[in-house]
């Protein structure tokens, strides 16, 4: 169950070894894409329309766990980032095997064939992109990178399969699982003496295996260690059982976490793990090194007898049956939790196994429970040895359940084994509690920290209750409150003197954090609007709210417009053209959610353009002339007012400049006539959010759309090489004309999408770099004279710059859980937080 990537030029090879050594099922090549949606394989107009189709098509296979390899060129890094995001979706390991041929091989055999004309530069420049990164390709999240550089090596190579670590399907069983053992060693010897286990001793009497006669095989299902009094004895029963065939063991997370305390890492010392590192100090170094190699080595989940039986130690949803990757193991070791803590401090767990459905009965451990139950075929087999209770074991298939009291309570247990389960919350109510909104005894408000997927972001206590007040009575239904944008960080201030942003700024500034590849997008001046469009009412209230059919709203979610029916006219338009792009079905969902800018900026600004901006103009405009006049006749009786009269003359060439500016970002518009979207981003649609992506997929998306509704317009981008000179110069003359035109400016953001990561951790979504005649109604209109440009140019953007990362967190993960259909009040905690740091103390104007 993989993804496999041939990569190389046009006449390397590819196909020719694709179909050596795989079936004509298992390959997806863009030619033959290329031709299912334009009738000829070498009609390049069609490469958009394909390369759409050929990740639809490797996407359906993967989700069905079957080998699929991608026939393309796939020279370019962004070419392979999005075939490895697919596979890391669907949660299987992503292999790439490189043709590296001479380009004299290639080109010789371009020239040979009939069927195609390839112009030479082409191939030498899909050579030139190979080359760069070969080395590099390794480090793009590739599980194996296979490079053939001659012709006789390839044709030399064997495909060899490898089966996943945890595909033991060929094991039929009989089987005796066994839960939690916890260091409880005499009730495991116990428990396999009543399973009909023959117990092996060396010459101490220690028990080092055990063997059944009618050949059964014990499973674990982890936590073999910690707490109880012997886990050395326990660990040396279980590694002889394995050593000898007579068992497998999956990890626990206390194995987990007992490996990372053995290799020196940082660990909290708790739960029973300082009793085993003192236990296996006792048992010596050799044997220490001995357990620490066989809990390294554990798998995290098991599938055996034909897919019919899973084991994992805190249980495993059905689509990640076989599957291998960080979020299947992490699953697999600790469950899913909500969030919450219950009376004993311990994490409220999602009841997966209450929605289970799956034909694989899958057997766990993991939570201590009093009685081993079935739950829609799922069984927790805790049921708290160390606590007191009982060791439990499945007999499989018979199953049958077999288990022994524990001799004693070793370990006091947080939560008493018979204490009732902690009540589940309504998944549809918003407490004031998940955001730290609530006043303490002494009346102070303990603000809250969010966990993200990025690391926690604190919320200030005197921010939550202002959001609060505001989320109340102006946001919009919080059912569709997915996602609010971050705020974002202007570009480090220009080393140009006139200036105070330009773009070289911003691409030394994602250099130096790491981030080589940038794309710059022009800066529309509009109204950031988040757009929730619903396909039909069946999706609107099976996802979000009855009896409607989307919402759109502002970065701080209120209603975007005063008038219902110009939103009901701006969904409709929305929706048709989606339909008709064929999105429903390229994204397989019944609903979207995009992010983009609402044009022209009056259509939301209106009353701040009137009050603020044109009131400044009216006002400079009656005074200035007047003062003009009367500098005039002083003139005229002789006094010496030149200077000021030049003063004033600037100002009002400033207050034209700057009248002109606002005046430029407005039109009339009627209900949705005349209004303009302009998307960026697609957030997410249904069991997916989009934030992995790179910001080129989006940009085609979103050219897709505006090709089928009016109302979408596109946004122009550019790709730069942040290092390369002759790159980054392209840009700043791209920027020049932008905002020569009358532009606002550009948006520089990190190609490989919302997620990229930088040196230092997650990178800045995005650096503004705005025109020196849009600054004019940030700063004023005369802020270009010398005097002012010189105090403007301390800025201090590090608060700016951190709020922005700690925004965006908070967005990628209220996306992340409104794709896991978690809660609703798990989705609102971090969007709740991301309106209450707009609080912050932060100079409005960067």
């Amino acid at each position: 169950m993989a993804l496999v990537l041939l990569v190389g030029v046009s006449g390397s090879g590819k196909s020719t070894f694709a179909a050596r050594h795989f079936r004509p099922t298992q390959v997806v090549s863009s030619d033959y894409c290329r031709a299912a949606v334009g009738d000829d394989e070498n009609d390049q107009s069609a490469t958009a329309d394909a390369f759409d189709l050929l990740h639809y098509i490797a996407g359906k296979r993967l989700k069905r766990g079957l080998l699929t390899v991608v026939d393309a060129t796939n020279v370019q890094p962004s070419a392979r980032a999005g075939l490895i995001r697919l596979a890391k979706e669907n949660d299987v390991p992503c292999v790439a095997v490189v043709l590296d041929v001479p380009e004299g091989v290639a080109q010789s055999r371009n020239a040979a064939r009939d069927d195609r004309s390839l112009p030479p530069h082409v191939v030498s420049r899909q050579r030139r992109e190979l080359r760069r990164h070969l080395k590099r390709m390794a480090k793009e999240g590739l599980r194996k990178v296979h490079v053939l550089r001659t012709a006789e090596e390839i044709d030399a190579a064997a495909v060899v399969r490898e089966k996943s670590w945890n595909d033991k399907k060929e094991l039929t069983g009989p089987f005796d699982v066994i839960g939690d053992v916890h260091g409880c060693r005499a009730e495991l010897e116990e428990l396999l003496a009543e399973l009909g286990y023959r117990v092996r001793r060396d010459g101490e009497g220690r028990a080092v295996g055990a063997h059944h006669p009618e050949g059964r095989t014990a499973v674990f299902v982890g936590d073999l260690v910690d707490r109880g009094p012997d886990t050395p004895g326990v660990l040396r029963l279980a590694m002889g059982m394995v050593g000898d065939g007579d068992a497998l063991c999956v990890s626990g997370n206390h194995e987990s976490k007992l490996v990372r305390a053995l290799r020196g890492g940082k660990v909290r010392v708790a739960h029973g793990l300082a009793e085993s590192l003192e236990q296996l100090e006792e048992a010596g170094e050799e044997f220490t090194a001995r357990a620490l190699e066989f809990c390294d080595g554990l798998v995290a989940h098991y599938v055996l007898d034909g897919g019919r039986l899973v084991v994992a130690h805190a249980g495993l949803k059905e689509e990640y049956h076989g599957r291998a990757s960080g979020r299947v193991r992490s699953f697999a070791l600790y469950g899913e939790t909500t969030g919450e803590t219950d009376e004993y401090g311990l994490p409220v767990r999602l009841p997966w196994a209450q929605e289970y459905r799956g034909r694989a009965a899958v057997v766990y451990g993991h939570v201590p429970t009093l009685k081993a139950e079935w739950v829609n075929n799922t069984i927790c087999l805790d049921t708290g040895c160390v606590f007191g209770g009982r060791l439990t074991a499945l007999r499989y298939p018979e199953r049958e359940l077999v288990d022994v009291a524990a001799h004693r309570t070793w370990y006091e247990p947080t939560r008493p084994l018979d204490a009732d389960a902690p009540a589940e919350r309504e998944p549809g109510v918003v407490d004031a509690a998940d955001v730290g909104a609530v006043e303490t005894r002494a009346g102070e408000l303990p603000g809250g920290i969010v966990d993200t997927g990025h690391g926690p972001v604190k919320v200030p206590g005197e921010n939550t209750l202002a959001a609060l007040e505001a989320m109340s009575r102006f946001a919009v239904d919080p059912r569709w409150l997915l996602y609010l944008p971050p705020t974002m960080a202007p570009a480090p201030t220009s080393a140009d003197p006139e200036l105070l942003e330009r773009p070289r700024e911003a691409f030394e500034a994602y250099r130096a954090a790491g981030v080589d590849r940038v794309v710059c997008q022009e800066k529309h001046m509009g109204s950031r609007a988040v757009a929730v469009v619903c396909r039909d009412a069946a999706a609107a209230e099976r996802r979000f709210v009855p009896g409607s059919l989307g919402a759109v709203y502002t970065r701080t979610g209120r209603p975007f417009f005063r008038d219902p029916a110009t939103e009901a006219e701006v969904l409709a338009e929305l929706r048709e053209g989606i339909a008709a792009a064929g999105l429903w079905e390229r994204l397989d969902t019944d609903w979207v959610a995009l992010d983009g800018e609402m044009l022209p900026w009056s259509a939301k600004a209106e009353g701040l353009i009137r009050e603020q901006y044109a009131a400044v103009g009216a006002a400079a405009r009656a005074a200035l002339p007047a003062a003009a006049d009367a500098l005039a006749a002083a003139a005229g009786r002789g006094l010496e007012v030149s200077a000021l009269s030049d003063r004033i003359a600037a100002a009002g060439r400033d207050i034209e400049e700057f009248s002109a500016v606002y005046r430029r970002y407005t039109w009339p518009v009627e209900g949705s006539a005349g209004l303009r979207y302009a998307p960026f981003t697609v957030l997410a649609a249904e069991g997916a959010a989009f934030t992995d992506r790179d910001h080129l997929w989006h940009m085609q998306v979103a050219e897709r759309l505006a090709e089928h509704c009016p109302l979408v317009r596109t946004t122009r981008y550019l790709v730069v090489e942040a290092g390369e000179e002759e790159s980054a110069a392209a840009a700043e003359r791209w920027w020049e004309s932008l905002v020569g035109a009358g532009g606002e400016g550009m948006v520089v953001k990190p190609l490989a999408g919302a997620c990229a990561k930088g040196a230092k951790g997650l990178a800045q979504p995005g650096l503004k770099v705005r025109g020196p005649d849009y600054l004019r109604i940030i700063y004023g209109p005369d802020y270009l004279r010398p005097e002012r440009m010189e105090r403007l140019r301390d800025r201090r953007l590090g608060r700016k710059s951190g709020l922005a990362i700690r925004e965006h967190k908070l967005g990628l993960e209220s996306l992340a859980r409104h794709a896991r259909a978690e809660p609703l009040w798990r989705v609102h905690q971090p969007v709740f937080a991301a309106l209450a740091l707009e609080s912050e103390p932060v100079d409005p104007r960067l």
